[in-house]
């Protein structure tokens, strides 16, 4: 049997067709398909001299954040602060300080993480020396009043110390409360002779 060219033609042409059919669709599935964006942890803002105050629903003041400087990262709406200094206030009761190297703070401000030399420090009362507590990290939340970490503490309060592993600080019931490894020495007050 002879093939002649002008069979071998029409064949060709229905070949091509096909292997542009395949290539269309190949295209075309490509395209529909989602393209995944490679999102960076990279900064979109900075500040400096940075204060945040804010305030209840009667007006008193709750806490205020200050820092030399401040990075905002829109992938995850976090900030990072260096030497952030946060005042906690309550009414009727010693205000309290917490200062650290660094800060990163969640989108809404719920959670701020502090590390590198963090110090807690509840202002002296006319019956209490001021409460010192240090440590290498802190995980805070401003707006319960709460604080907490599992890292080593060391506390001062006057002649008195306590060291131990893990800290619960809770700003509403006024309490410091160390989760393990507890070593303490209590100096009693010296009270005035009449």
């Amino acid at each position: 049997m002879k093939i002649s060219a002008g069979q071998i033609y029409p064949l060709a042409l229905l070949g091509a067709l096909a292997a542009l059919t395949f290539w269309l669709q190949a295209t075309v599935e490509g395209a529909s398909s989602t393209v995944e964006r490679v999102v960076r942890h990279e900064p979109d803002a900075r500040g400096r001299n940075i204060e945040i105050l804010r305030f209840d629903e009667t007006g008193f003041l709750k806490y205020r954040l200050s820092a030399p400087s401040m990075v905002h990262f829109p992938d995850d709406d976090s900030s990072e602060l260096e030497s952030p200094h946060l005042i906690a206030y309550r009414p009727d009761a010693p205000q309290v300080t917490l200062q650290a190297d660094h800060s990163r703070v969640s989108s809404q401000g719920e959670t701020a993480f502090l590390w590198d030399n963090v110090v807690i420090t509840r202002a002296a009362t006319t019956d209490r020396p001021e409460m010192v507590a240090r440590m290498p990290y802190l995980t805070v939340q401003p707006e319960l009043g709460y604080a907490f970490t599992d890292s080593p503490v060391e506390m001062t309060m006057g002649a008195s110390w306590a060291t131990g592993v893990g800290a619960r600080l809770d700003q509403k019931a006024s309490t410091f409360e160390l989760q393990s490894k507890v070593r303490a020495f209590y100096a009693r007050p010296s009270r005035a002779t009449p």
